[in-house]
């Protein structure tokens, strides 16, 4: 009788399926504002800091600029990379929108028996992109549709919907960190955590140049320096 070695007909363990959650205005404050990395790749940034994961959707939560009167050409700038994030094919963006208003706030300088202890100023906030993510993260989670899910975020307002994740729903959440100080609450309640370091940014940047339907399209040439 010849001997046949037993072979191993175990199937190999699959990765955990994975949904990412992105802060749009929180990356690009906290991690891009100021540097040529502006041009990010979302999907390709997920595959190199989540390798052992199937990562099946990325939302990408943000606003709509409008332009200012020091920076005309802002909200074609954000026009493009939305477009480029549509050549993605499990990226989808979810809106919220800024809020402008004109409200009096105390200067900073200001010295007790100074006068003009007031000024007026124009204060501009993305409203929604929380509440978003705290949506899109639970109804996600309710439906299954995922084992896994990461935040790259650094708002702790998003606490208590990661602990119904992990605790009620029984899911791991990973947060990524964007820039320095990081959330302590979030960061403690995370099942993982990843930090965002120049060199991955780098790596995960789309060509200057890409095509869509609709034509040739380029990266703006202010992010390229």
């Amino acid at each position: 009788l010849l001997f046949r070695p037993r072979l191993n007909m175990s199937a190999p363990t699959p990765l955990p399926s994975t949904y990412v959650y992105i802060d749009g205005f929180n990356l690009y404050y906290r991690a891009l504002k100021g540097t040529t990395y502006k041009w990010l790749n979302i999907a390709e940034l997920c595959r190199l800091l989540l390798p052992r994961n199937d990562i099946r959707a990325i939302r990408y939560f943000t606003a709509r600029v409008n332009a200012r009167a020091g920076d005309p050409d802002q909200p074609l700038r954000q026009q493009l990379y939305l477009r480029a994030l549509a050549t993605l094919p499990n990226c989808n963006v979810i809106f919220g929108h800024f809020l402008t208003n004109t409200t009096a706030m105390l200067r900073a300088d200001w010295k007790p028996g100074e006068p003009n202890k007031w000024i007026k100023v124009v204060k501009t906030e993305e409203k929604g992109s929380d509440v978003n993510i705290a949506t899109h993260l639970l109804h996600d989670g309710h439906m299954n549709r995922y084992d896994v899910a990461v935040l790259l975020t650094n708002d702790s307002d998003l606490l208590e919907p990661v602990r119904i994740v992990r605790h009620e729903l029984k899911k791991k959440v990973g947060i990524i960190i964007p820039g320095e100080h990081p959330s302590k609450v979030l960061l403690r309640e995370a099942d993982f955590v990843r930090r965002l370091r120049d060199g991955v940014l780098k790596a995960a940047q789309f060509p200057e140049e890409l095509t869509d339907a609709n034509g040739t399209f380029r990266c703006p040439g202010s992010w390229l320096r």
